[in-house]
């Protein structure tokens, strides 16, 4: 990791010394420049527009703690002009803990430097206020993992009055350059309409799914609210924007006049989008600018094309779900979980020019500086809740030795590796005897899939006890321990008896009958699957399985969870299997093809309580069997 990059002369900054959930803080100053090159840099507790003399610079704060606090470092040399310049600035604090976010005190803090000299910083001499047109305050939640939505009110665009004296605020960070590329801004896509009312309701189509920031133009005869709604899919020709307890959508309450409005705050992913307004207003125009990691395709040529327009649905539902860090699906979570990450980064291996190595390396390393007492992962990247998927701490140890076998790199497995060995260790003191148990508590949810027997029991209180998943992605993730310990030259200081964890498990849920294990009680494709690739199952035990798991006579797992289907058939009989692999993806993924993206599950939105997921990233996995087997 790099060395330790604070700022010089800044502070925190905000317009109060407190933490309430959901306020927007403006902060504004002048500087005058004599370099050629000036650049800013800037940070924030939440999230941040940047403006220079009142020309959108950019936004976006990079996912992180206060242990490892990322700051952007923008060329502003362009947006400059002679003599006195402005930087106006709209800092988000989120103040709620999240899937998403730790709750920390509000703040913000930057400096401006001209050819390597500081011509402005924050402390208490900027100007600040609560912001006027963005409401702060108790406001609906678009989902429990996006948080708050919001409500602009452009009447008061142009009121400048309250500004005074920012507060310092105190806060113990750690800061480092932000680590990857920002997200890029593309060609605005305009939605065409498809119905109108009154010109009241209007519901406009982007002819397919995107990702980025809604931006609008429309005239209203006099000031009116305006409710806007977005979805992935219509419903009895509507957006269908309240799903449970979700809400998609944001309020704007339209000015007398011209309006035009960009929500750099908010990135979308959407096909469609409803306006509803208290009163009549032309939409000149309603779309998304698309907001896209700049990571470049690599070039595939497959003979089928059937096979290329799923691989290409794949790697575009992968480019979809790239913000700062790999996100589960860009409409209704955004969260960087890390099973979901192993998907995507392994896929991203073979998809992108140069593997896009760097940015996988980076979801790893914000993955890792998550802490929890435990020693468990949390359930996401950033994450301020109690909430842990053990499983996926597993996965993540897969996830690093993947990234290894792709890139040699030592430096990074040691850097990673006592993060690691905290995690293993809290699988191995969780024993009974020479096997592990799953954990109790209701904050461990032992997940390991959507499938039947295999969902846990979320927010109860777990019984605990030994089942054979935990155990087999243990020694799947305790063998990757080793190696990467033998590739960085690092001695292991873990040490546990893979025999015999194995042995015991066997007894209790290994069916002698039917030459197949069982969970639950169930014998699934999943477990039957870890079995032979953690080398419980082997020779013509592992040959008997995967003749089951081929035929389809077992309990089917989810989209997320094929490729260990695929690797343990293939691990035995690449030849027999292939063609069996292959055309398995092709039926499971034909009908997706009329959204161009990849669903969260094979039953799409329907599931979830009509919130499936149309473009999820841990369903990209064709992507990788396309590149070793076609």
């Amino acid at each position: 990791m790099q060395e330790n990059l604070p700022f010089d002369k800044s502070k925190f900054i905000w317009f109060e010394n407190q933490s309430q959930k959901n306020t927007y803080g403006e902060f504004r100053g002048a500087f005058t420049v004599a370099g050629k090159q000036t650049i800013m840099r800037i940070s924030c507790d939440g999230d941040y527009i940047l403006y220079i003399n009142g020309e959108y610079v950019a936004s976006n704060q990079y996912g992180d703690f206060e242990h490892y606090k990322v700051y952007d470092e923008i060329d502003i040399s362009q947006k400059l002009r002679a003599g006195e310049n402005e930087y106006f600035i709209v800092v988000w604090h989120f103040g709620e803990d999240s899937q998403r976010y730790v709750r920390y005190m509000p703040g913000v803090i930057f400096e401006i430097l001209s050819d390597g000299n500081i011509v402005a910083f924050s402390d208490k001499r900027v100007a600040a206020r609560k912001s006027k047109a963005y409401f702060s305050g108790d406001f609906r939640h678009l989902s429990d993992q996006l948080g708050f939505s919001f409500s602009y009110d452009a009447t008061k665009e142009e009121d400048l009055d309250g500004f005074a004296p920012s507060v310092e605020i105190s806060k113990q960070c750690e800061f480092f350059k932000r680590p990857i590329e920002k997200g890029v801004l593309g060609e605005f896509v305009m939605a065409k309409q498809i119905y109108e009312s009154d010109s009241t309701r209007y519901v406009f189509d982007l002819g397919r799914e995107y990702v980025g920031l809604c931006s609008f133009e429309l005239e209203a005869a006099e000031p009116t609210q305006i409710n806007i709604s977005y979805s992935e899919h219509l419903r009895d020709g509507f957006v269908p924007s309240k799903i449970g307890n979700r809400d998609f959508s944001f309020e704007y309450k339209a000015k007398a006049g011209a309006n035009k409005f960009v929500g750099y705050m908010l990135r979308l992913a959407c096909r469609y989008l409803e306006v509803i307004s208290d009163s009549p207003i032309k939409i000149q125009s309603i779309g998304i600018i698309p907001q896209y990691y700049p990571a470049k395709v690599k070039p595939v040529k497959l003979e089928s094309a059937l096979d290329k327009a799923i691989y290409d649905a794949c790697v575009r539902t992968l480019q979809l779900c790239m913000m700062e860090h790999y996100v589960d699906c860009p409409w209704r979570e955004q969260c960087l979980y890390a099973f979901d990450s192993r998907n995507q980064m392994l896929c991203g291996y073979y998809a992108f020019e140069d593997g896009n190595t760097s940015y996988a390396r980076e979801n790893l390393r914000l993955i890792s500086q998550s802490r929890r007492d435990d020693g468990l992962l949390p359930i996401c990247s950033p994450c301020g809740l109690p909430f842990t998927i053990p499983s996926f701490s597993l996965h993540f140890v897969v996830a690093v030795y993947e990234y290894y076998m792709h890139t040699h790199d030592g430096a990074f497995v040691k850097e990673v590796l006592p993060r690691i060995e905290q995690i293993l260790n809290s699988f191995v003191n969780n024993a009974s005897g020479d096997a592990l148990c799953k954990f109790k508590g209701k904050w461990h949810w032992n997940f390991y899939d959507w499938s039947e027997g295999a969902n846990g029991r979320l927010l109860e209180d777990d019984e605990g006890g030994i089942d054979p998943m935990v155990n087999f992605l243990f020694v799947r993730a305790y063998k990757a321990y080793l190696s990467l310990c033998e590739a960085s030259g690092e001695a292991t200081k873990i040490a546990f008896d893979i025999d015999k964890c194995i042995e015991t498990v066997r007894k209790s849920f290994f069916d002698t009958k039917n030459g197949l294990w069982k969970m639950f009680g169930l014998h699934t494709e999943l477990i039957n699957s870890q079995a032979i690739l953690c080398g419980a199952s082997v020779g013509a035990e592992a040959a008997h399985i995967c003749e089951k798991l081929a035929a389809g006579e077992l309990i089917e797992c989810s989209l997320s969870m094929k490729c260990f289907k695929y690797d343990a058939m293939l691990s035995v009989s690449k030849e027999t299997y292939r063609d069996v692999v292959l055309d398995e993806i092709r039926k499971t993924y034909t009908p997706m093809l009329e959204t161009g993206t990849v669903w969260e599950t094979a039953i799409g939105r329907d599931d979830f309580g009509n919130a499936g997921s149309l473009c999820h990233g841990w369903s990209a996995i064709p992507i990788y069997y396309y590149h070793t087997l076609a």
